[in-house]
Parts: C-alpha cells; structure tokens; sequence
C-alpha cells in the first residue's frame, strides 16, 4: 500500500491518546494576505508519555525579505487522557536570537515564568487545560471528544491569553492530499483588533489540521496542508 494510504489508514481510526503515531511531520505552504510566502514544517515525536512539537517557518520567494531568517517554535510537555500537557513552550527567530522568547509552565504551582530579552517574570493563575501557542492546533488530535464550543487559555512567548472556540462545518477542502471533509474551529473575538484565529480539521483523519488560519493587524497568514508523514 503506497505511503500516503498507509498515513491515512492510521489516522481515520478512532485510536485512544497512546496510539496516536509516535512521529509526525505535516508540511503547509505558507502564505500571506493570499500570496505565496514560504513553507511551514511541523514536527511531532513521542516518547513514553513525553512529545515535543516543534514548527519551523521558511520564507522563500520576494517575499523573503520580510522574513529574512526562520522562525521556530517549540513545545513540549506529556501526552495525558486530556491530551496535550505542555510544559514548555519557546519561540525564536534565526536572524534575531535576542527575542528568543521561552514561556515555563508550573502546573503544581498554576503559574508560567517567562524569560525574554533578559528579563524574567512570573503570571499566576494557570487553569487546566491550558495549551501553548503551537500545541492547541494539535490538541484536536489528541483531546477525548471535540467540543462543539470550549475555552482554554493560551500561552505565547510572552503572554496568556483566552481563547474561546465555536465550532461551524468547514466543508470540503481540496488539498495535494484529495478532497477532504472539515470541521472549522473559529476564535470568538470581541474586538476587531484581537487575534482571529481559525483551523480547519479533519475528523475522518483523525482530527489532522488541515489549515490554519491567523488574521493580525490587517495580515492574514494561512498554512495549506501539502504532504504528511506518519510513523510508529
């Protein structure tokens, strides 16, 4: 059976949180206000009840000079009944290793210490549940059901924020990979100035995001899914 059956015969089965595959790397063309920027490269590993996600952002193209290095960012934490536990999330860019931004996630304490450009800080009042700016795209692979409408907190490099979530048919998106059935989930803002963020998944591929969608400040950034690959 080609590689690309075998990846979509894993994640079309209804399999509990430790039979999720152990690696993942999923490839998005990466484009902005609708013209094409670069390439997204997401990467997910597993070992025991520890993963690590990491996202590594290229631009190509005249576009480049806009995002003259990569940005990366990183997670990782325990893979738990809930899903996705972060314990550490970090945001860097290539060209600017100063603004390496690293946010700690203390669950005994319910606190994140932050650390950016030389200065520390603490903020108190971490709920449950919480996810990091790159693992609440993958909490939807992982979570024990899809809630038709939930809020969760989310944590950047510098800040933690709440998001709220509806839940709406996505329809069918053609994609390298074939037609494909979605489901969207949609930020719920109250300002025209908040962050609008809205992902595509799939539930007949085991809740796979298929597109991501970022509106900010008038930009509009939206990853295309193009290749996967599934092992273990």
């Amino acid at each position: 059976m080609p590689r690309l059956l075998l990846l979509f015969a894993a994640l079309t089965m209804s399999l509990p949180v430790w039979a999720v595959p152990s690696q993942m790397t999923l490839v998005y063309a990466l484009y902005r206000n609708g013209q094409k920027l670069g390439e997204v490269t997401d990467t997910y590993t597993r070992q025991d009840r520890r993963y690590t996600l990491t996202s590594e952002m290229h631009a190509s193209g005249p576009l480049k000079l806009l995002w003259p290095g990569s940005i990366r960012l990183e997670s990782t934490g325990t893979v738990t009944a809930q899903g996705l536990k972060p314990a550490q999330f970090t945001h860097a860019r290539s060209d600017a290793p100063e603004k390496r931004a690293v946010a700690r996630l203390d669950w005994a304490r319910h606190s994140i210490a932050y650390s950016y450009k030389g200065q520390s800080w603490q903020v108190p009042e971490l709920k449950a549940g919480a996810q990091d700016q790159l693992s609440q795209v993958y909490q939807f692979m992982f979570a024990p059901r899809l809630p038709a409408d939930y809020a969760l907190q989310v944590v950047s490099g510098r800040d933690l924020n709440d998001y709220r979530y509806a839940r709406q048919p996505g329809g069918t998106l053609d994609t390298p990979l074939g037609a494909i059935e979605t489901l969207r989930y949609q930020r719920i803002v109250s300002d025209s100035g908040d962050k609008r963020v809205t992902v595509w998944i799939a539930p007949g591929r085991g809740n796979l995001p298929v597109r991501i969608q970022v509106v900010e400040d008038g930009v509009t950034l939206e990853q295309r899914l193009t290749r996967a690959r599934v092992e273990g």
